[in-house]
Order: C-alpha cells, then sequence, then structure tokens
C-alpha cells in the first residue's frame, strides 16, 4: 500500500502520487479493492529518485537518469554528461553564493551600529551601485 511506501522510502504520500502523475513512478498494481500494491521496484526507484532530489537534479534529469538505467547495457556518456551538466551548474552557484557571501560580509562589517538613518546595509540594499560586486 501507498502508506506502507511512503513510510518505508521516508516520503510523503503525495509526493508518490506526483511521482506517478509525471511519470517519474511506474503507476502502481491495483488490488481488486483497487488499493494500489507497492514491490521492491517501486521502493528502488523512489528510493533513487529520492536521493537524486536531494543532489539537486531535476526531475526532467531524473527521468532522463531513470530511462537510461532501464537499459544497462548502454554505454554511460549520457549519464556522465548529465552529472557534468549539473555539477557545472552546482559550481556556478557555489560561486554566486560565494560573491552573495563576501558582499553581506562587507555590508555587516561596514555597520556602524547607530541609527537607521546612518546604517550601512539600508544604503547598499537601497543603492545597488554601493555594492562593490555589483554588475
Amino acid at each position: 500500500m501507498i502508506g506502507e511506501l511512503a513510510k518505508r522510502a521516508d516520503t510523503k504520500v503525495q509526493t508518490i502520487r506526483y511521482y506517478e502523475d509525471i511519470g517519474v513512478m511506474p503507476k502502481a498494481f491495483r488490488a481488486a479493492n483497487n488499493r494500489r500494491l507497492y514491490d521492491e521496484t517501486h521502493l528502488e526507484r523512489l528510493t533513487f529518485v529520492r536521493h537524486s532530489r536531494e543532489l539537486g537534479f531535476s526531475l526532467d534529469d531524473i527521468r532522463n537518469l531513470l530511462e537510461l538505467s532501464d537499459q544497462p547495457d548502454r554505454p554511460c556518456e549520457e549519464v556522465d554528461a548529465i552529472a557534468r551538466r549539473h555539477l557545472n551548474a552546482v559550481e556556478s552557484k557555489i560561486a554566486s553564493l560565494q560573491i552573495l557571501q563576501t558582499e553581506l560580509k562587507r555590508m555587516i562589517n561596514n555597520c556602524s551600529g547607530g541609527t537607521i538613518s546612518d546604517c550601512r546595509i539600508i544604503k547598499v540594499l537601497a543603492d545597488h551601485s554601493l555594492c562593490k560586486n555589483h554588475d
């Protein structure tokens, strides 16, 4: 049943239904009473999706990875390309976050602790040209 699968995979029931609706998870088998029945294959697939999401892969990338994983004799070049693309995106985000971190530290360090009317943080937020790293 879907509740058992959700519990075993530490996932919400709504998430499983959503993944079924968008085709990332295969539809469950239906019992005579119309209850969804899941097997170990569903759990493995859900675990794969969940772990991939935790690593930040998009649902489209996960769908592609799953399609490729269903063809074990194929070369893994496409899988490698998807992972490299994702790594490049992560590295780009890290670089942007590091710039953001530097600017926030600079703003905070330049705060004199006076009144709001003299607050460097408020001034920088109001006038982007005061940022050291603006575009």
